[in-house]
């Protein structure tokens, strides 16, 4: 079996990569060689190793000639390359000051300048370009027209669904309060008659046996009897009942 094909990518192996490159030097300065002697030709061949040490091979001729004739041919190739491309170029100029001067006038045109020039003709195409560019501008309007309301309409739809849960949640919060209240009025109206407040029944918080300190309740209350043990007696913005002001005068 023959050796199989090698696949061209950098040898890892540090000690591979320098045996085959030794191997693939020697086979290629004896193919140049071969080339200069078999068809009469000038072969300048130049190798530098990794390390950087030169390998080269040359003709009869000297490697410095040859490099030589290399420059002159590569100047020389270079200059009408360089010539061409000025002919080239001092041919397309004029060409582009032209196309430019053409654009320009259809600009002034579009926006309604210098037409006393134009033809009836040349009126007639202005005006239907005019028309389809209008056309074009109405078309692309309209659709972004159309996707704005259908973005709102999204946003529309999102915000009531939102709406529909939050009035959902309020209702029935608010059942949740109704209901709590008849069940306290169900107790209310269920529970024994002795346990009810009853609807006459108010404070005395203005009754005082014992010593007062009158200056504490000036204005509220006036002062009964003498002595150690007195009783208090509300003026008349008080709430207290008539009977216990009749109590108290007795």
């Amino acid at each position: 079996m023959g050796r199989g094909r090698v696949q061209l990518k950098r040898i890892e192996n540090k000690i591979s990569r320098q045996v085959t490159f030794s191997k693939r030097r020697s086979g290629l300065l004896k193919k140049a060689h071969e080339i200069s002697v078999l068809c009469d030709a000038e072969v300048a061949l130049i190798v530098f190793s990794t390390k950087g040490k030169l390998f080269e091979y040359a003709t009869d001729s000297s490697m410095e000639k040859i490099l030589e004739r290399y420059e002159r041919y590569s100047c020389a190739e270079r200059q009408l390359v360089d010539s061409e491309s000025q002919a080239s170029w001092s041919m397309e100029y004029p060409k582009l000051v032209a196309r430019l001067e053409v654009l320009q006038k259809n600009m002034r045109h579009y926006v309604g300048e210098e037409l006393d020039p134009l033809s009836l003709r040349e009126l007639q195409h202005l005006e239907q370009l005019l028309d389809t560019a209008l056309k074009r501008i109405r078309s692309r309007k309209n659709q972004l027209m159309h996707e704005s309301i259908s973005e709102l309409q999204k946003k529309a739809k999102v915000l009531q669904e939102e709406n529909n849960v939050l009035i959902r949640k309020d209702n029935e919060s608010t059942s949740a309060e109704r209901s709590h209240v008849e069940q306290q009025n169900h107790l209310l109206q269920n529970a024994p008659a002795f346990m009810l407040p009853s609807p006459h029944a108010l404070p005395f918080p203005y009754l005082s046996i014992g010593n007062v300190n009158r200056g504490a309740f000036q204005g509220s209350r006036e002062v009964i009897g003498e002595g150690n043990q007195s009783l208090t007696r509300p003026t008349n913005n008080s709430v207290m009942p008539p009977w216990m002001l009749r109590h108290l005068d007795q």
